[in-house]
Order: C-alpha cells, then structure tokens, then sequence
C-alpha cells in the first residue's frame, strides 16, 4: 500500500480526525476559561498591537497537528520507526514552543497560562494518536525480513 493511500484509509482518517476535533474543542475551552479568567489575549506584535482569538487558536490547534500526524501516517509504512521519533519529537517541540513562543509574548498572566495550557493540551492527544498510528507488528518491516536472503532449511 503506498503511503497516500494509506493515508485514504479510514481507520488513519479517523484517528486523525478525532485526535484534531478533540485537541481543538479542549483548546477552545481553555480559552474561554482563559478569557472567563481576565485573559485578554493582547499582545504586542512586530507589526502592532494584536489579539489571539478562539479561530486563531483553532487554526494553531488544526494545521501542525494534521500536517504532523499527515506525516507520519504516510511515511510509516516504508519508516515504521517514524512514530517512535514523532512520540519524542512531537511533546518537545509542543512544550518547548511555551518557552519559545508563548512565554517571551507580553500577554497578561491568565493568556499566557491558558495559552500555555493549549500547549500541553497538545501533548496527550498527539501521543495517543500516534501510538493508534503504530502498525501492527506483522505489518512493520522487520531489518530480518529485508535483509535475509538465506534459503530456509534447517538451522543449527
């Protein structure tokens, strides 16, 4: 099965889509909760002065998170072991982009909490999609499996 295909099938397209719908609703609370808070969600841009809005958190929720797990859906067939690095990768950069991204904004004390939040919001969701991402072992290339070219027989 080639990789976009794989991707076309239902059961990737599903964990996907949940994984997303779920990440997006949880992060859509929290900043409500934020705003309900005091959160403004103002800040100051290169540009000016600018705000974080619910569709703006949507879309920061929706498009690394679809465009990850997109990628790893498609590249595990012939990279099964492109999982366990997105299981890695993936926490550390959603947690370090707090740090980079959210910290270091002038964003009043319950934004940046709840922005934060939507971060490590993030972490779990995009961890049990990927481990649903896992083929099955029988699926998975083994190094064995494509290595070894000896005829089978007996073996001593």
């Amino acid at each position: 099965m080639t990789g976009t295909a794989d991707t076309a099938d239902p059961a990737v397209v599903r964990v996907i889509a949940l994984a997303v719908a779920a990440a997006v609703v949880v992060n859509l609370v929290i900043f409500f909760i934020g705003a309900l808070a005091g959160g403004t969600y103002a800040f100051t841009s290169p540009a000016g002065p600018a705000t974080v809005n619910a569709a703006v958190v949507a879309a920061f929720t929706i498009i690394p998170l679809t465009l990850g797990l997109t990628v790893v859906a498609v590249t595990r067939r012939w990279w099964p072991g492109v999982v366990t690095v997105a299981l890695i990768v993936a926490p550390i950069v959603e947690l370090g982009t707090i740090v980079a991204l959210t910290i270091p904004a002038d964003f009043d004390g319950p934004s940046t909490v709840a922005l934060a939040l939507c971060h490590v919001t993030l972490v779990p969701v995009t961890v049990l999609a990927l481990r649903a991402l896992r083929l099955p072992q029988h699926d998975a290339p083994t190094a064995a499996a494509r290595t070894d070219h000896r005829k089978s027989g007996p073996h001593r």
